[in-house]
Parts: C-alpha cells; sequence; structure tokens
C-alpha cells in the first residue's frame, strides 16, 4: 500500500508540476490570439489557431495524463489535495514570466494550499479495495451522493446559463466557481475510470460494463466544460 500511495504521490507532484505550467503558457497563447481578434473572455475561440495555446494544452494533457495514473494508485484524498501545488506552480512563473507581481495576500493564499494540501496527504486514510465498477455505481448511486450531483448541476447551470453572461466579465469568481463544482464531479469519474483500467490491467475486463462507458461520458463532459471556463479565467 505504501508503494502504491508513493508513486501515486509522486505522481501527482509531477502532474502538478506540468498543470501549472500550462496555464501559463496558455495564457501568453490566449494574449497572443486576443491581440489579433476577439478574447477568449468575450466568447472568441481565435486562440484555437494559435500554437502557443496548443503548446499548452499538450503540457496540460501530459499533466493530466500523469493525474489520472496518480488516481489508479493512490486514494483520491491523497492526490486530489496535491492538484493545489499546481497553484504555486502557476503563480511563481506567473511572477517571472507575465509580470504578474505576487502580493502579501497572494503568498498568503499559495502558504494556505501547502499547508492545506500536507494537512489532509499526512491525514489521508486507507483506500477500500474495490473490485469492480459496478461497485462504485452502487456508491455513486446512493440517495446522499445522487442529492449532491443534483445539487452540483444545478448550481453548475445557475453559474453557467445565469450569473456568466451577466457577471463573468467583471467577476472571476464565477468562471472559478463553475469549475470548482464541476471539478467534484470530474475527480469522482476519473477515480472509477482509474480503478476501471486497473482492474482491466489485472485480467478483469471492465470495457465491457455499461458503467465504465457513463464514468467516462461524465469525465470527458466535466473536462471539457472546465477547459472552457479556464481558458475565460485565465484571459481576465
Amino acid at each position: 500500500m505504501f508503494s502504491s500511495n508513493l508513486i501515486g504521490f509522486i505522481l501527482a507532484v509531477v502532474s502538478s508540476a506540468f498543470i501549472g505550467s500550462s496555464f501559463i503558457i496558455k495564457k501568453k497563447g490566449l494574449r497572443k490570439a486576443g491581440a489579433n481578434g476577439a478574447r477568449a473572455g468575450s466568447g472568441g475561440y481565435g486562440y484555437l489557431l494559435e500554437p502557443l495555446w496548443w503548446v499548452g494544452m499538450f503540457t496540460m494533457i501530459v499533466g493530466e495524463i500523469a493525474n489520472f495514473v496518480a488516481y489508479i494508485y493512490a486514494p483520491a484524498v491523497l492526490v486530489t489535495p496535491l492538484g493545489a501545488l499546481s497553484i504555486i506552480v502557476s503563480a511563481v512563473l506567473a511572477h517571472f514570466m507575465l509580470n504578474e507581481k505576487l502580493q502579501k495576500m497572494g503568498m498568503l493564499g499559495c502558504l494556505l494550499c501547502v499547508v492545506g494540501s500536507t494537512m489532509i496527504v499526512l491525514h489521508a486514510p486507507l483506500e477500500e479495495s474495490l473490485n469492480s465498477v459496478q461497485e462504485i455505481w452502487v456508491l455513486a448511486t446512493q440517495p446522499a451522493f445522487l442529492l449532491y450531483v443534483g445539487s452540483v448541476v444545478a448550481v453548475a447551470l445557475v453559474l453557467i446559463l445565469y450569473c456568466a453572461p451577466r457577471y463573468g466579465q467583471t467577476n472571476i469568481l464565477i468562471y472559478i466557481g463553475i469549475c470548482s463544482v464541476i471539478g467534484s464531479l470530474t475527480v469522482m469519474s476519473v477515480k472509477a475510470i482509474g480503478i476501471a483500467i486497473k482492474l482491466t490491467l489485472e485480467g478483469l475486463n471492465q470495457a465491457k460494463c455499461i458503467e465504465t462507458w457513463i464514468f467516462a461520458m461524465v469525465a470527458l463532459t466535466c473536462v471539457i466544460t472546465q477547459l472552457n471556463y479556464l481558458n475565460m479565467v485565465s484571459v481576465l
């Protein structure tokens, strides 16, 4: 167990480094694209033709793959908090590459990220062994969790359909809120897919289970939505 958790820990840290770097590279690409057309924050998609943005996107994909594999080896409660390290990487790189000076409140925020992540990682519980995606599905269809999912979807729809068009350009918390609430579902579905892949490699084919594909569709939908609003955050 310790060995698996250590592998997951290392992969999560590497993932944070790549993802944190990708935000800076993509922002430079978004700025360059915005100088020649509609900005992403205004609904423009000209950045899709900007090579620098794709370099950042590739860097993020590498980081997300490392993060995905980390979920296979370690519990979500261990991997997810380490994602906060990407904030510190982005803050440091932004200071040097984008001339965005890190103020005292920003430094305090980075410190709190480190302290919070460390506390959660040190007290991460052992993960219950699961033998199939069906077991995850049973847990995911419990009334309490379904109520949570319904609440997340409702909040996300309000933010996307009502708040974003009206306040998104002036309040960065709208886009951050969308990415955050949807991200909770991303973690759950990615963890399920990771377990499915691990079990399949061990000889228990999970690709034939409809639940595996449902989790995959949820993860894909959540990731695409988060990427769209993260691009909007980057240019505010």
